[in-house]
Formats: structure tokens, C-alpha cells, sequence
């Protein structure tokens, strides 16, 4: 909704509760929807994604939900100097969706990258005319982005990044979103922008859903300095593609308190609960139990804990990245067909774009 040129992105909770709906309609209806996610290729990914998102996409695939996955390549040169290694890193990330178990053969799954998908970046220039400075200006979410990557000066690409998300979602007619609390102005701005092409070029007869958030309930998993994000750049990951003995050192150098015993408290102990969610995580187990177990073993019981429960929950993954990185075509192969599945639906989706702007030929 909207009022005037501010954006209203509704109550929290009456978004939870349509998140809900969703995901038991889902369950019974996975034809009805289509699923866009994706990540930057800034590196390979790590365990914060696996049980932060990878897992979660695993979770629709396997119910039928066709599911394309963005790699946002373009956007890297948004806020990184780091072109040079952008071909390595896409290898690299879908190494990681396919060991994590993202298969395209299952026939619901598609992995591109958005610099391959001509047609996606061509809705960007009408896009751009249904969103007004002031409502770019307001976005929380592109704030944070650019204070994160210390920028004094903003490129215009990281000024529109949540217009390009638009055209990702809405290229292949994406409805459901998974999302964070904190990207919902993002896609709360993909709503506007489908709403308002649907009003102003194609009258009774819509071109594009406006893509709905589907909530994830997946935790979140600080860094292991103890900082609010675990992140390659920060040197406080463990990298899915890690070996076991790297795995083992920086588990060995995370951030814990002086306290000997061990317990599970969020609030006032949150480098040791973060290690006691990782363990449960790891083992099915509920972290109070996993510490209740510890007691006053301390923190390097705590840690050994972790590295065996970790390295035994990575080794079959580990084995098949291993496996999967033998043969690079394997990898070029499924960019190739999820960049043909991609453009398929794109280039329907902007021919119907240009016949309502009465700009065919």
C-alpha cells in the first residue's frame, strides 16, 4: 500500500501471518507459486547460509515449488572492487548449491546468473519511471548496505540495487520471496513497482503478481568474533568448502566470555549461545540439553563439542562438492540450462511487457 509518495510496508505481524498461510498452502498447491532467491557472488558460501537459506530452498525444491535462483553478478560492482574474480566466484557458489543438494534435475530448480539474462535487465528502464526519488531515498534497507561497505561515494547501481531486484523477481514472474525481516522494504518496493505497472500500462488484465514475502524461520548465525554477521570478508566464517582441520581452528579461535559453565542465554551470553545453536543444529539436539551436558567443562569442551558435531554434519556435503569440482562442466552445464530456462520465461514475460506499452513491431 501506499500513501502519497511513502511507502507502507504494513504491520510485521500481519506479514507473518500471511507468510504462514503461505507456507501451508504450499504444501498442498506447489504448481500455484514461483520462487526467486539468490545471493551476490561474492565468494563461496558457509554455514550461515547453509542453515540460514540453502537449506530452506532445499525444503521448497523438494515440495515441487519451481524455484530460480539469481546469481547477482551485476550487482557485485555495485559496492566491490572485485570484478576480476566474478566468473571464479559463480563457479564457486554453485559448487555450494549443488552439494548443499539444489538439483536441477529434479526439474523444479534453476540456477543463472542475471548478467546472462538480457531480457531481465531490459524491464529495468521501465521499472525506473514507477519509482520516485524519495522513495529510493527512504529505503532502510540500501542505507544499511552502504554503510556496511563504507561508501562515501554511492554509485547510481547501488542506488536503484532494490529496482534491479525488482526485474529479477518479476522477470520470471516470481510470487513468493523468501525473505529476512530486514529485506522486506526491498521487496515491499517490488510490489509497488508490479502494482503500479499492472495500473498504469495493462488495465484489466495484470502482467505481474506482486510477489509475496515468505518469512523464513531459520536462525541466525553470528560470526564467530561474536559480530551480528558471520561473513567471508570479516574473517569470522566457516566456509562450507573448508576443510576439516580449518574447520577445527576457527572454532578454536571463536569469541566465548570468562565464565566456565556453560549455558544457553541468548540475551547476556550470545558468543556461547551462538556455538550451543551451531551444536544443536548440528545434532538435533536443544542446545539447553547440550549445555546442561558441558556444565563446567568450559569453553574448550564446548568447541571440541562443535568441531566433531560440525565436521561430522559437513562431511557428506564436503564429499560431494569434492566429488562435483572433479568436472567444471558440470557446473557450466547447469548455469547453461538455468540460464535457457531463465531467458525462456523472460523473453515471454517482455514481450508481454512491450505489447501493453504498445511497443511492438
Amino acid at each position: 500500500m501506499t500513501h502519497g509518495n511513502k511507502l507502507d510496508y504494513g504491520t510485521f505481524e500481519a506479514t507473518k501471518a500471511r507468510s504462514a498461510a503461505l507456507e501451508q498452502d504450499l504444501k498442498i498447491n506447489p504448481q500455484k507459486y514461483r520462487v526467486l532467491t539468490g545471493d551476490r557472488p561474492t565468494g563461496a558460501l558457509h554455514i550461515g547460509h547453509l542453515f540460514g537459506s540453502l537449506h530452506n530452498r532445499v525444503r521448497l525444491q523438494n515440495l515441487g515449488v519451481p524455484i530460480y535462483i539469481v546469481i547477482a553478478d551485476y550487482q557485485v560492482l555495485t559496492d566491490r572492487d572485485m570484478f576480476d574474480q566474478i566468473s571464479q566466484n559463480v563457479h564457486q557458489l554453485t559448487l555450494d548449491y549443488l552439494a548443499a543438494g539444489l538439483d536441477p534435475k529434479s526439474g523444479h530448480t534453476f540456477i543463472f546468473p542475471h548478467s546472462h539474462v538480457p531480457e531481465l535487465n531490459q524491464l529495468l528502464l521501465p521499472f525506473l519511471t514507477l519509482v520516485t526519488q524519495a522513495e529510493l531515498d527512504r529505503n532502510p534497507t540500501v542505507k544499511e548496505e552502504i554503510q556496511a561497505a563504507g561508501q562515501k561515494r554511492i554509485n547510481a547501481g547501488m542506488y536503484i540495487y532494490p529496482v534491479h531486484q525488482a526485474a529479477d523477481i518479476l522477470s520470471v514472474k516470481g510470487n513468493i520471496v523468501p525473505v529476512g525481516k530486514d529485506q522486506l522494504p526491498h521487496l515491499e518496493l517490488s510490489r509497488v513497482i508490479a502494482r503500479r505497472f499492472n495500473e498504469r500500462f495493462a488495465g484489466n488484465t495484470p502482467v505481474f503478481p506482486e510477489p509475496h514475502p515468505l518469512l523464513s524461520e531459520a536462525p541466525v548465525i553470528l560470526g564467530l568474533d561474536g559480530s551480528q554477521k558471520m561473513s567471508k570478508s570479516r574473517n569470522n566464517a566457516i566456509m562450507l568448502s573448508a576443510t576439516e582441520d580449518e574447520t577445527a581452528a576457527l572454532i578454536k579461535r571463536a569469541k566465548t566470555d570468562a565464565d566456565r559453565t556453560i549455558t544457553y542465554d541468548q540475551t547476556n551470553r550470545p558468543e556461547l549461545a551462538n556455538l550451543l545453536l551451531l551444536c544443536s543444529l548440528c545434532t538435533g539436539r536443544a542446545p539447553e540439553a547440550i549445555a546442561d551436558e558441558i556444565g563446567d567443562g568450559g569453553s574448550s569442551k564446548l568447541k571440541g563439542y562443535l568441531t566433531e558435531s560440525l565436521n561430522e554434519y559437513l562431511r557428506p556435503l564436503r564429499e560431494r562438492r569434492r566429488e562435483l569440482a572433479k568436472d567444471p562442466e558440470i557446473v557450466k552445464n547447469v548455469l547453461r540450462d538455468g540460464i535457457s530456462a531463465a531467458r525462456a520465461v523472460a523473453q515471454d514475460t517482455l514481450s508481454e511487457v512491450r505489447r501493453v506499452m504498445n511497443m511492438e513491431i
